[in-house]
């Protein structure tokens, strides 16, 4: 699939591997609609990228809300039509002993992480199946195939969205639609903020290479399918 002048749609696009894969898609040509919950935030980013010469348009929207993201799913036809390329992209991270877990943080992350996908996919996806094409990316982590001490709420999201991947991709491919589930390990991001990885700063990943990589896959032949993509730091 070529990128250029295709519709596309990011969620949790202000920051991180969202940002990134913003102005990757932006630069690759593509008309970029993307959302994120702070209002100012959204604004502000459409703003930066417009200044750089790129297609985009920013909406705020909880990824976890039904209501909101069906009007989100409404301002992106208006904005650039019916998308051909979802980048599930929005999630947090909430760590600590499960012991002293509490459950509004618990279903803060799952429905971040997992309910999202459910509620943006359904927005989308009848309208690539009736396209006869689509590509679906799940920007899952290598927690979803690991355990991480105190990441029991992370990890289990994380699992959930490798399963939710999985399955979408045998329930959608014969409709010409693609699924693929990025792992990427450790990202230098404000995901961290608070917490001291395991890899070291200097060698973790930078959300742009894990932005290159989601554009290489989207350029894949329509033939192929990359159903799962693992993205490691070089030399950690």
């Amino acid at each position: 699939m070529t990128i250029t002048n295709g519709a596309a749609v990011v969620t949790g696009g202000t920051d991180g591997i969202g940002l990134a894969t913003v102005r990757a898609l932006g630069q690759a040509r593509a008309r970029v609609a993307f959302c994120a919950r702070n209002a100012e935030r959204v604004a502000a980013t459409e703003a930066t990228l417009r200044r750089a010469g790129l297609t985009v348009f920013g909406f705020p929207c909880d990824v976890t809300d039904p209501a909101q993201v069906e009007r989100f799913a409404g301002q992106v036809r208006s904005a650039v039509g019916d998308p051909t390329l979802l980048i599930n992209n929005a999630g947090i991270g909430r760590f600590g002993p499960l012991d002293e877990m509490t459950l509004e943080t618990w279903d803060a992350v799952q429905a971040t992480n997992v309910r999202s996908l459910f509620l943006v996919t359904r927005a989308f996806l009848s309208a690539m199946k009736a396209a006869g094409t689509g590509d679906i990316v799940i920007v899952a982590s290598l927690a979803g195939k690991n355990g991480i001490v105190g990441g029991t709420a992370y990890t289990a999201s994380k699992h959930a969205a490798l399963g939710f991947a999985k399955s979408l991709l045998l329930e959608v491919r014969p409709h010409g639609v693609r699924v693929v589930a990025v792992c990427p390990g450790s990202v230098d991001t404000a995901f961290f903020a608070g917490r001291e990885p395991r890899t070291p700063r200097g060698k973790m990943l930078q959300a742009e290479d894990v932005a290159q990589a989601i554009v290489a896959t989207l350029m894949l032949p329509r033939s192929a399918t990359l159903s799962e993509l693992d993205i490691r730091p070089a030399n950690p």
